[in-house]
């Protein structure tokens, strides 16, 4: 299991969320991710969600 990092910003660049999860795969973070952004409605904040090595997997402005 990977270690990924979620976070999620305001427009003023004021962090909402940082979220650590698990997963076996960067496909399985990304749907884990997303769910997670879903279910606190920040889909359409800044966030990003980044995998043990650094690369983005969800970015959005």
């Amino acid at each position: 299991m990977k270690t990924y990092k979620l976070t999620a910003y305001e427009q003023t660049g004021k962090l909402i969320t940082e979220e650590t999860f698990t997963a076996e795969s960067d496909e399985m973070a990304k749907e884990k991710g997303h769910a997670l952004l879903e279910e606190k409605n920040l889909l359409e904040q800044t966030h990003r969600l980044a995998s043990p090595t650094g690369k983005l997997l969800l970015f959005h402005v």
